[in-house]
C-alpha cells in the first residue's frame, strides 16, 4: 500500500490513463478499435484477449473515478476541459477544421479525467486533510 502520495505517483497514473485510453482508440490504425475492426481482421483469442484486457483497465480507471470524484466532479472536470478546448480554438491553437487534432486534444482530456478520478482520494487528503472511506455494511 502506498503511504506517501507524490507528483511521481500521479504522473504514474496519468501515464497509464494515457496509456489506456489511446491504446483502445486514437485517429491512427495503431489502437484496438483500429485493429479489431480493420477489414480483414478475424474474431480469435487474440483480439479478444486485449478486448477483455482492455476493459478491466477501463472497469478499474472508471470505478475509482466515480468513486472519488462522483458525477458532480466528473462533469465539472468535463466542463473545465470543454472552456480549455474552446479557449485554446479561440485563441487559434486548435482548429475545429481538423478532426484529427481536435480528437487527440479531447482523448488526452479524457486521460487527464481518469488520471485526476485515480489520484483525486491522496490530493484531496493533501488538501484538507480527510480520509475518503468506501462504507461497508
Amino acid at each position: 500500500m502506498a503511504t506517501e502520495f507524490t507528483v511521481l505517483s500521479f504522473l504514474g497514473r496519468l501515464l497509464f490513463a494515457i496509456v489506456l485510453v489511446f491504446c483502445t482508440y486514437n485517429p491512427t490504425e495503431y489502437s484496438f478499435v483500429g485493429w479489431a475492426f480493420a477489414e480483414g481482421t478475424e474474431f480469435g483469442p487474440v483480439v479478444a484477449i486485449a478486448g477483455v484486457a482492455l476493459l478491466i483497465g477501463w472497469v478499474i480507471f472508471l470505478s475509482a473515478t466515480f468513486q472519488s470524484l462522483g458525477w458532480v466532479g466528473i462533469a465539472l472536470g468535463a466542463a473545465l476541459f470543454a472552456a480549455i478546448i474552446w479557449l485554446l480554438v479561440d485563441i487559434g491553437w486548435l482548429s475545429l477544421e481538423s478532426p484529427g487534432a481536435f480528437t487527440w486534444v479531447a482523448l488526452l482530456l479524457i486521460a487527464l479525467i481518469l488520471g485526476a478520478g485515480m489520484s483525486w482520494s491522496h490530493i484531496w487528503r493533501r488538501l484538507t486533510g480527510q480520509f475518503d472511506v468506501d462504507e461497508v455494511d
